[in-house]
């Protein structure tokens, strides 16, 4: 009896749910999870077909040590830990779930944004260590929410809070005008949502050119009290600038669910920071989201077994 393709994944969040476990056992596919980046994964990479990616890398490195490989498929949209020219010139697909996760991370950054207007945080602490401690918020009606980066999932958070009354203003040099203007949102230069923006909440894809993105200069140019939400990836935001701005005052808070190393090191000062929202990188951490990323994976190695490669392939190059 022939073995079944061996399924790598790094991804703890990959095919949890009994439903995607019935499918690979369908399919006859056998799911090996390991998402440490240690000796053991280059052991396991020998036996892997079929590699789903977490936010561990992927390097010229991690596919030389997996002869077998046939596609790397990304389980998320983010492909920045993802060395594409090293997979194209190796003949490697690479797929990623477009849209998958896009409601599940626009819900998460509505709900910080909520969050730090009505200092949620601060009122919990309060209340759990015998205080009692009332803190006056903000109405979100009368604000204006900035969006940097408009992919689907800025998108989404548009559409969500132009149904709570907020102004929604984006930046995104790719950036559709027609979509932009059905959902009632202006685009505008980076400087111009900085300046106006009453919440800036970063949803740009990352890469060498955005490293910094939104450093020192880019926080002194938004409004005194302004909020910074990063539900994107941690290399966009200078974690020094931010936790200055934010004891000086010169911000009002931050929510951060993503960080340059994960996780992150809490030595630095701005994880003893009152005024800011922590969460795991778990942005996209739905079980519908969850169920749509397995669903659309399983779907793509089920194509290339058949010798088909679906519309998701974000390297054609590689095949050829």
């Amino acid at each position: 009896m022939p073995q079944a393709p061996m399924v790598l994944t790094t991804s703890p969040g990959f095919a949890g749910t009994e439903a995607l476990q019935a499918r690979l056992k369908r399919d006859g596919l056998s799911l090996v999870r390991h998402t440490a980046d240690d000796d053991a994964l280059a052991e396991l990479l020998s036996r892997t077909d079929y590699l789903v990616a977490g936010l561990p890398a992927v390097e010229a490195q991690t596919l030389s040590a997996a002869p077998n490989l046939k596609a790397v498929l990304k389980h998320g949209v983010g492909l920045d830990s993802i060395d594409l020219d090293a997979c194209t010139a190796r003949g490697l697909p690479v797929f990623s779930t477009p849209g998958a996760n896009a409601r599940a991370v626009a819900e998460m950054a509505l709900a910080g944004l909520l969050a730090l207007s009505r200092n949620l945080v601060a009122g919990h602490a309060s209340v759990s260590t015998g205080g009692w401690d009332r803190q006056p918020g903000r109405e979100i009606g009368s604000s204006t929410l900035g969006i940097v980066g408009f992919g689907r999932i800025g998108q989404k958070l548009g559409r969500m809070a132009r149904t709570l009354d907020m102004t929604v203003i984006a930046h995104d040099p790719w950036g559709s005008p027609l979509i932009a203007d059905t959902l009632g949102v202006s685009l505008r230069s980076l400087d111009e949502v900085l300046g106006k923006a009453d919440y800036l909440s970063i949803h740009a894809a990352a890469d060498a050119d955005r490293y910094g993105l939104i450093g020192g200069p880019q926080m002194d140019r938004m409004k005194p009290g302004a909020m910074l939400l990063n539900y994107a990836r941690g290399s966009l935001v200078d974690l020094d600038a931010l936790q200055d701005r934010l004891s000086s005052g010169r911000l009002g808070g931050a929510a951060l669910d993503v960080y340059e190393t994960e996780p992150p090191d809490r030595a630095h000062p701005i994880f003893r920071n009152p005024r800011v929202l922590f969460s795991p990188h778990s942005g996209a951490d739905t079980r519908e989201a969850l169920e749509r990323m397995g669903g659309m994976v399983l779907d793509d190695i089920a194509a290339l077994r058949r010798g088909e490669v679906t519309e998701r392939v974000v390297n054609r190059d590689a095949l050829g």
